[in-house]
């Protein structure tokens, strides 16, 4: 008997899908409200219209002190007989005075910085940055922290 009554019982209820469906349609609706706040202004200030263009401000707080052009002999081991070399420096407006008149102290670090290092260095152009930036650190300790921001090579030609 005991199999007579398993066969006879009720398949289990099937859940129902009301509660998926009011999920849906509130996340829809509640999606929908939030992109008309946003996008009418009503939420984050905005106006829903592209921003108005204004120009970029003055640019202030910068001066550029240019370096005179120094050519440096090449040993004869290298591809090149002269190294033609031409920058200039990014410098605080109110500094721009005092690293002009340092400026012979700045070419003779570049000068012996650029004699110094093997030519192999000099003709390599992925070494640009690295000499860049050793030029750039031995500058700053020359005029003091805080003046001089970036060394600009304008001019870096072998020949």
């Amino acid at each position: 008997m005991a199999t007579a009554e398993a066969t006879l019982e009720e398949p289990p209820k099937k859940r129902s899908k009301k509660p998926l469906l009011i999920g849906l349609v509130l996340a829809l609706v509640l999606g929908g409200g939030g992109f008309y706040a946003t996008f009418s202004g009503l939420l984050l200030g905005s106006s829903g219209h592209p921003p108005a263009k204004h120009g970029p401000g003055p640019l202030t707080g910068i001066d550029f002190v240019p370096l005179p052009t120094i050519v440096i002999s090449l040993g004869p081991d290298s591809g090149s007989d002269h190294l033609r070399f031409t920058a200039q420096l990014e410098v605080v407006d109110q500094a721009a005075a005092d690293v002009a008149k340092l400026s012979p102290r700045i070419l003779d670090v570049i000068n012996s910085y650029l004699r110094a290092i093997d030519t192999a260095s000099i003709e390599n152009p992925q070494a640009m940055a690295r000499l860049r930036s050793q030029m750039l650190r031995r500058i700053q300790v020359v005029s003091g922290e805080g003046r001089v921001r970036d060394l600009l090579i304008t001019e870096f030609v072998l020949n």
